[in-house]
């Protein structure tokens, strides 16, 4: 399905400032930067290829928070794939990121409590649209993580195969912000057996774990890394040419 993954920058806003989280818990933050666009524009000149945009603050509210600060980014990088999520729960606010210029749109909890809607909006967003699957132990969480449901991650993953989704953002949320290592087996078994390319997101901690994830680049689309990049324990440009073989 792949050929190289990429490494994908996260930069999460809350409240205006680009922030880690620890577990998904907006009250366990780690504030990284008071410019978003400017913390943008470093991992660009660092070598990414893509960006992973959270509206955190939308995700718990349910309605975009910072789209003037997610429209300011796309707008200084035109040319480079955009991904965010966080409040997407409406047709209205697709069409109005796609249009600021940016490339896919995550749909996480609105997609397990409406499955069509996805459905809906790969047919009016043809190639703009992602699902995000959050899970702990195996089972989906929604709003922002707060509830953890009975829907396993991979039936889930299945139900999404062949309406139109691009990829699967998979987060082991027991893992993310933990710098505990990626959860290989849950990720690969996520990818194989819903059926749709998988970007990696959740424990990504240095090259250990770029090097477990390698060899299922066929797989694989990208991988997801915020605390690591930030703290310098993943180089960011290494990353990436370690998966290009170079």
């Amino acid at each position: 399905m792949c050929a190289v993954p990429v490494i994908i920058p996260a930069i999460d806003l809350k409240d205006g400032k680009c922030v880690r989280l620890k577990q998904g818990r907006m009250e366990d933050d780690t504030v990284f930067s008071d410019d978003p666009v400017a913390m943008a524009a470093r991992w660009v000149n660092e070598g990414a290829r893509r960006l992973h945009l959270v509206d955190l603050n939308g995700a718990f509210d349910g309605i975009p928070v910072h789209r003037q600060v997610v429209h300011d980014i796309a707008k200084a990088f035109p040319k480079l794939p955009i991904q965010l999520g966080g409040g997407v729960r409406n047709m209205k606010t697709i069409e109005q990121y796609v249009s600021a210029g940016l490339t896919y749109i995550i749909i996480g909890t609105k997609a397990v409590e409406e499955p069509d809607f996805v459905t809906e909006a790969c047919r009016e967003f043809a190639g703009h649209i992602i699902v995000g699957i959050d899970a702990k132990d195996g089972m989906v969480a929604t709003h922002g993580w707060a509830n953890v449901t009975d829907t396993k991650a991979t039936e889930l993953a299945k139900r999404f195969a062949d309406v139109g989704v691009s990829s699967i953002v998979y987060t082991d949320i027991a893992r993310d912000g933990m710098m505990q290592g990626v959860n290989v087996p849950q990720t690969v078994s996520l990818a194989r057996e819903g059926g749709l390319p998988v970007i990696a997101s959740g424990g990504v901690t240095d090259m250990k774990d770029i090097e477990l994830l390698k060899p299922y680049g066929d797989c694989l689309e990208g991988i997801i890394t915020g605390r690591a990049i930030y703290e310098g324990t993943l180089d960011l440009g290494e990353a990436q040419l370690y998966l290009d073989g170079k």
